[in-house]
């Protein structure tokens, strides 16, 4: 297998992990009352050191599920907002299709997505104490924007790379051969 074949099978596989990723996050952003009630369930259960050692935690977990409860009884129409969250997740995962056909051509995608996971650090900086996050929740917030920047500066560095090896001419007669010559019009 040549080593531009290689290079593009490496960059699809980063890049369906990262649709998968996105994928998930995205899905799971409908369910969020019956998840929020699971997560209380799981940390609340004896196996779970998380109410000992981590009250805050698990008040903080208590306080969301909650307030998610209210609202989906009394104003299910805010829950709306994270369905949109979730297609939002959905319609970039969609986005990266097109680097998946053609990398080079389509590595904008690639840079859109590290701007993206930029914006996340101000977002949760700015809004988490507007809407009364605790700062280590916006930290784990913030996490999601460092590490999904991650794969996509490998996956940009791979691009480049690709790039790179497609300006090399293939060797072989196509390489040496020399070009036609033109025909000559005759009056």
């Amino acid at each position: 297998m040549s080593e531009r074949r290689a290079l593009l099978r490496r960059i699809r596989v980063w890049l369906a992990v990262f649709v998968v990723c996105l994928i998930l996050s995205g899905v799971t952003a409908f369910p969020l009352v019956h998840e929020l009630h699971w997560a209380e369930d799981l940390l609340r259960s004896s196996a779970s050191p998380v109410p000992e050692h981590f009250p805050a935690l698990m008040e903080w977990i208590t306080k969301v599920r909650t307030g998610l409860d209210e609202a989906d009884a009394k104003y299910p129409f805010v829950l709306y907002g994270t369905d949109w969250l979730a297609l939002a997740h959905l319609v970039i995962a969609v986005a990266f299709y097109g680097p998946y056909r053609d990398p080079v051509r389509n590595i904008w995608v690639i840079e859109f997505g590290m701007i993206a996971c930029a914006g996340i650090i101000p977002l949760a900086l700015i809004c988490g104490p507007i809407r009364g996050i605790p700062f280590w929740w916006s930290v784990i917030d913030m996490s999601f924007g460092v590490f999904g920047v991650i794969p996509l500066l490998v996956l940009r560095r791979m691009i480049k790379r690709l790039e790179s090896l497609e300006r090399i001419p293939l060797p072989g007669p196509a390489a040496t051969a020399t070009p036609a010559t033109p025909a000559v019009p005759v009056d």
